[in-house]
């Protein structure tokens, strides 16, 4: 099943975030696919709302991965801009973090198409307009 929003600004993507987070459970892989600046950490923030977080959300761009571990449920969320290929990622243990007992989001999957292969939902945010399309397809 695949959906289409259009966004207008900030609390607009946090709140569809924390409404794709309700609908979310432990075992779920989540790409986020877009440009820089296209809005993948906000949705993140609003998805880590709807399990508690009430704290900053950070791209994890030099830590590769942001662990958010004493919520309801453990939610893992990667970026992976500055990986070039699987082995950078195989290296850092990557598969420690992929359980039935989690939630894993990673910005810039397309960096390691392998990952491809485990994802149970892709979100694609696409400037439009004055806006975002977000285009969110479960699997």
């Amino acid at each position: 099943m695949k959906q289409s929003f259009f966004i207008v600004d900030e609390p607009a993507m946090i709140a569809l975030g924390s409404k794709i987070g309700r609908t979310m459970h432990s075992g779920d892989v989540v790409l986020l696919k877009g440009e820089l600046g296209a809005g993948k950490t906000t949705l993140t923030r609003g998805i880590l709302q709807a399990f508690g977080w009430q704290g900053a959300v950070k791209s994890p761009t030099y830590t590769i991965v942001e662990p958010y571990e004493q919520l309801t449920v453990p939610i893992y969320h990667f970026d992976l801009y500055r990986l070039s290929d699987l082995d950078e990622l195989e290296a850092m243990g990557y598969r420690d973090y992929l359980s039935v007992e989690s939630i894993v989001l990673i910005e810039w999957p397309q960096r390691v198409p392998a990952l491809a292969a485990m994802a149970t939902l892709i979100i694609q945010i696409d400037y439009a307009d004055a806006g975002r399309q977000v285009s969110i397809q479960r699997l």
